[in-house]
């Protein structure tokens, strides 16, 4: 199976016939800047993609390139303006301002142990040859400014080369204003706030720890609460994690003068056996073509959308709708590039995110702290524990696939907690510290509550025996602050979302006292990882291993550069800027 659509070349018979060409369009509210013509055209460079396909907008306009960036949806900033917006820099000038310490011999013995093979290691070598002058183009293109999240381990520390210290960094809270007129223009967040309080992951740390650590949550509530409401009486409008990052990468294609056409869906990638020279898009119900003297980059996202492909490729019991990725990524540039010859692989791979099952109409919430901390666990359908709850989200979801291949499939997940849980901790982003959990949830069946473990078993729906063999297993190890099962604690990123004022473990602690609460999860993504294959130049591969001369795959778009592994909180984003440069300097270069 090579994975193509069987229907694509008729979609697009569908599109031609209903949307004969024509020579311009003026549609002012889908370009910008506003009035753009839409025709016809030729430039140097073409991007399909608004998210990190921005770095290779800027790489190549810095270059001397002429540059169209073409997005399918109505914002600029794709499932980049969606994310934390955390960035896996290793042996970085960030990390190195910072006193990091780090090396680049260390994070490629970190890479060698981590990828073991799973992605071909010219790929990862490419991604830290081109780190740091990927992040000086960053500097001079953007107003973005980077810190490093000290603290925050790489997701395998214990692995060779790992770092407990952490090689992920942020942007700084960012003045979205700065957009001017284009900033409506901008993807909206995962979620919107009503007080603004721009908020970084190195943040969010301590806010959820706010009744724990006091010392340390409630300065920082007032810092990014003064930081928000302040900058508004000042005209500013503050925006931290993806929404910041994407932000500041747009605000370099407005200060570049790049083009973007907005509604715009790739259709078609033209040329010939030997080379691409441009697409076919679609704008609005019309056809263009646009011809790329230098190559295509394409950088739609991945197939986080197409449930036919997930299905096919990944698991025919994965839930359409509760991935995290930009609702307009549905795998059309991979399957575009398929029809040109490109190689695909890691198609069952996804940034794999846990997250509470989702109201009818609502967007899943990721659990990320929730799964540390301690005083909750997490069960199957059997009423039994399956994986260590507190490793990194990407591993968490292949151990539930995993488990799938082997007969013995996770059909529900649960994550189950104390009340003194619930009066210690936020929870799912919106329930703050004793807030009690919204009848909702209970009326729409992914919440329950009990005062014994017997009557939640049976709310659940799960063994009442088996669930309380579960739980007296589980409090007597966590008791003893050891995890013996599935060794939750043990690594340095298990800790990270730990509560430190627990001992001797701080992801461990014994449900003792009712009551009792279960809410039930669902497997959800930042997006599929798996698209066509490319090289260290982020250039295109055949199956044969030749290169496609003109055309260019990164971030999502790209099978993952670190194989079927998630080395680091922003190692997603990362690779995705970092070959955006990458594939713009080759293009430079002719």
């Amino acid at each position: 199976m090579d994975g193509r659509c069987s229907t694509h070349q008729e979609a697009v018979y569908r599109l031609r016939a209903a949307a004969p060409n024509v020579t311009a369009v003026t549609a002012a509210s889908a370009t910008i800047p506003a009035g753009l013509p839409v025709s016809d055209t030729t430039v140097d460079l073409l991007v399909v993609g608004s998210g990190t396909g921005m770095s290779a907008a800027l790489a190549a306009h810095e270059a001397g390139l002429s540059v169209l960036i073409v997005e399918k949806s109505d914002y600029v900033g794709g499932s980049t303006a969606r994310s934390g917006g955390a960035l896996w820099l290793p042996a970085s000038p960030v990390l190195g301002a910072a006193g990091a310490g780090d090396s680049v011999e260390r994070a490629r013995t970190y890479l060698d142990a981590v990828v073991d093979g799973a992605a071909p290691a010219e790929r990862s070598a490419g991604f830290l040859a081109h780190l740091t002058g990927t992040l000086d183009m960053l500097r001079r293109t953007t107003p973005m400014k980077l810190f490093w999240a000290r603290e925050y381990s790489d997701y395998h520390p214990e692995q060779p080369g790992g770092s407990a210290a952490g090689r992920t960094c942020e942007c700084r809270p960012l003045d979205t204003a700065v957009l001017g007129e284009y900033l409506p223009r901008l993807r909206p967040g995962v979620m919107e706030v009503t007080i603004p309080m721009p908020t970084t992951g190195a943040d969010y740390r301590w806010l959820n720890l706010m009744t724990r650590v006091p010392r340390k949550g409630l300065p920082t509530i007032a810092k990014r609460l003064g930081q928000g409401v302040g900058g508004l009486l000042l005209g500013r409008r503050y925006a931290a994690g993806g929404q910041a990052l994407a932000a500041g990468l747009f605000a370099g294609v407005l200060r570049a003068g790049i083009p973007v056409w907005t509604d715009t869906a790739l259709v078609e990638l033209t040329g010939d056996d030997a080379r691409v020279t441009g697409a076919v898009v679609s704008h609005r119900g019309a056809e263009i073509t646009v011809t790329a003297r230098r190559g295509v980059v394409l950088a739609a996202g991945g197939f986080d959308h197409n449930m036919d492909m997930r299905w096919k490729f990944q698991s025919e019991s994965l839930q359409p709708g509760v991935s995290l990725g930009a609702d307009t990524n549905t795998g059309d540039a991979i399957r575009i590039a398929q029809d040109r010859g490109a190689a695909i692989g890691l198609m069952d791979q996804s940034w794999w995110f846990p997250a509470v099952a989702p109201l009818p109409g609502k967007a899943p919430a990721v659990m990320l702290a929730e799964r540390s901390l301690p005083g909750s666990l997490i069960v199957d359908q059997n009423g039994r524990r399956f994986a260590n709850e507190s490793s990194d989200y990407m591993s968490f979801g292949q151990r539930v696939l995993e488990l799938e291949r082997t007969g013995t499939p996770v059909e529900s997940m649960w994550i189950v907690f104390d009340q003194k849980y619930r009066n210690s901790y936020v929870f799912a982003a919106e329930l703050f510290p004793r807030m009690a959990i919204p009848q909702s949830w209970y009326d729409a069946g992914i919440a329950h509550r009990a005062d014994d473990f017997s009557e939640l078993a049976g709310l659940m729906g799960v063994p009442p025996e088996t669930f309380g063999d579960t739980m007296r297993r589980f409090n007597e190890s966590a008791g003893a602050g050891i995890d013996s099962d599935f060794h939750r604690g043990e690594s340095a990123y298990d800790r990270y979302y730990g509560d430190p004022t627990v001992t001797p473990s701080p992801n461990l602690r014994p449900l003792a006292k009712g009551p009792f609460y279960a809410v039930k999860m669902v497997l959800s993504d930042l997006g599929t990882c798996g698209g066509l294959r490319a090289d260290e130049r982020a250039r295109v591969l055949r199956e044969d291993g030749a290169a496609i001369e003109g055309l260019y795959a990164i971030g999502n778009c790209a099978a993952n550069a670190f194989g079927a592994t998630y080395p680091g909180a922003g190692a997603t984003i990362a690779q995705g800027l970092v070959y955006g440069y990458v594939a713009a300097l080759d293009a430079a270069r002719g």
